[in-house]
């Protein structure tokens, strides 16, 4: 009975007050909010470097419309994902919260049961009960089973993938480090090809509750997401009422694949070719915005971790973030690791005539702090009974402030320690590491776990690669130590008070999205799909 009650909530949410929004490119009549709220749409990269947009976000000549987004707002150099792990840092940026206090604290599975823990509310819950129309394209990873898919967190539209775009076969598997096979056509090849490939069941595109295509097809994805997101921006911007959008990439995560084949004069590579491939997807929505009142809308750009090193030549550049401690020692120090590398990600802010042009900030700065910012900017109010993370950072924004955090908390991402404990923390300038590890490295060493007490500790003002840690034995040290100790035995009080979640990680085949089990890999082709459909002008 609960799982036919689970169907039919399902199918619920599916129809209810659901309009075609199949219309034209330009926004031609288009209404202002009586609300006067501003727009917000937040894009989150996937496993982009912080090197990757240049030290000045006009090195290279493969992002021109996000170097031409920095030189029109304002671009962050100390800004760091929540976490260094897929799941963990989307549940922290969704909620503002850690996820040693929302529960998730690594990634979900292809049969993962549970999500992000139905009591946490989400930044699209809050916006959709301000008046917001809620919508969220690409990938979402936080659970997508039952009341855990994304149409019951909060928003009004999905189109998108419920995990990475690795965790499933495809006709066209790409660009990876091994190499992983096409789906297979007969139940005699559904034998696993390693671990790191998924072969018995196809990777699922959604449109709300709905299964539209199994595989989906990768090589066309970023075009579907632009042209999906340009029609929410559009109906959104004529209905009157301010919108949310969150645009999860699949950029720049293993398997690369290229809408345009490459040739063989002028290809830069696979890496660098999906860069300017997710460069082309952002400068779309930043010519809708700049068509649809870009004085009303604030895009935020940023990415999920740091570059997973191990694909080798398909990863991406951490700058000079290189944690050259750990590299030392064997692994890598990007991506699942609390090195720099694994954290500091590039992002920017745009909204023309509010946050000051060709700005970069200094402010240290978390993921954690767009759920307070957009919060607060919308005049909403954030939810009770519980302790949040970030801090409303619209005053750094609009040049009025220059301060950001002191401190940052770095939960354990998979490299070393148990995952989402504080095991390493930043304060002013200074690092400090109480375990430290290496993620797996291009040359396949992974960096033994190793504790650290007291910790170890990197000035970051003279020491941005994490070279050589502070002598123990030095004033240096000495002074700021009672500080970081303090810092850290305050924050874990504060979560002993705090309302904490825990996330189901329990698995279930059962709950693996198939649109037609009876078909090898779950194979289906648009059978029985909708055309997308919102409700712009329903009341909250």
């Amino acid at each position: 009975m609960e799982i036919l009650f689970l169907k039919m909530l399902l199918l619920l949410a599916g129809c209810l007050g659901w309009l075609f929004y199949h219309l034209s490119d330009l926004c031609v009549g288009e209404k202002r909010s009586v609300q006067n709220k501003p727009n917000f749409i937040v894009i989150l990269a996937d496993d982009v470097g912080w090197g990757d947009l240049g030290a000045n976000w006009a090195e290279t000549k493969d992002t021109p419309n996000l170097d031409q987004m920095a030189a029109e707002g304002m671009r962050f150099v100390d800004f760091h994902s929540a976490a260094s792990t897929c799941s963990p840092s989307r549940a922290s940026l969704l909620t503002g919260r850690l996820g040693i206090r929302n529960g998730v604290t690594h990634n979900f599975a292809v049969t993962s049961v549970g999500g992000l823990p139905l009591n946490e509310t989400t930044l699209a819950e809050v916006l959709k009960e301000a008046g917001y129309i809620t919508g969220v394209i690409g990938k979402w990873h936080l659970g997508h089973s039952g009341l855990y898919h994304p149409s019951f967190r909060g928003f009004d539209y999905y189109f998108g993938i419920p995990y990475s775009h690795d965790m499933g076969c495809t006709e066209t598997p790409g660009y990876n480090l091994p190499p992983c096979p096409a789906c297979p056509r007969h139940s005699a090849t559904t034998s696993s090809q390693g671990r790191d490939c998924y072969t018995k069941v196809a990777l699922p595109l959604f449109e709300n509750i709905t299964i539209i295509q199994q595989p989906v097809n990768l090589t066309g994805l970023a075009a579907e997401y632009a042209e999906k997101a340009t029609q929410f921006i559009q109906r959104a911007s004529e209905s009157g009422r301010p919108f949310f959008l969150y645009l999860a990439l699949a950029h720049m995560h293993v398997p690369l694949v290229l809408a345009q084949p490459p040739s063989s004069s002028s290809f830069p590579g696979p890496y660098r070719a999906s860069l300017r491939e997710m460069d082309a997807l952002v400068g779309r929505i930043k010519d809708k915005v700049d068509g649809c009142g870009k004085e009303n809308t604030f895009l935020w750009f940023t990415g999920d971790n740091g570059p997973w090193a191990q694909k080798c030549e398909l990863a991406g550049n951490v700058g000079p973030f290189s944690g050259a401690w750990q590299r030392q020692r064997g692994g890598s120090a990007a991506k699942q690791t609390t090195w720099e590398g694994g954290h500091r990600v590039p992002a920017l802010a745009y909204w023309p005539g509010r946050i000051p042009a060709n700005v970069s900030s200094v402010a240290l700065l978390s993921t954690t702090d767009i759920f307070p910012t957009l919060v607060s900017l919308a005049k909403a109010s954030l939810p009770p009974n519980r302790r949040f993370d970030g801090s409303d950072v619209s005053e750094i924004l609009f040049g009025q402030s220059h301060q950001g955090h002191k401190t940052l908390f770095h939960p354990n991402s998979g490299a070393a320690g148990k995952d989402g404990e504080i095991k390493a923390l930043r304060l002013a300038q200074y690092k400090a590491f109480y375990t430290t590890g290496g993620a797996k490295a291009c040359d396949g060493s992974i960096g033994l776990e190793e504790h650290h007490q007291p910790p170890l500790i990197f000035n970051l003002d003279h020491d941005i690669q994490e070279q050589v840690p502070l002598d123990m034995k030095a004033g240096e040290y000495q002074a700021v130590l009672p500080a970081i100790t303090r810092a850290l035995t305050d924050f874990l009080h504060d979560i002993a008070s705090d309302n904490v979640s825990t996330a189901d990680y329990a698995h279930d085949p059962a709950v693996t999205p198939c649109c037609n089990p009876q078909h090898i890999v779950c194979r289906c082709q648009a059978c029985c799909s909708s055309p997308a459909m919102v409700d712009y002008n329903r009341e909250p």
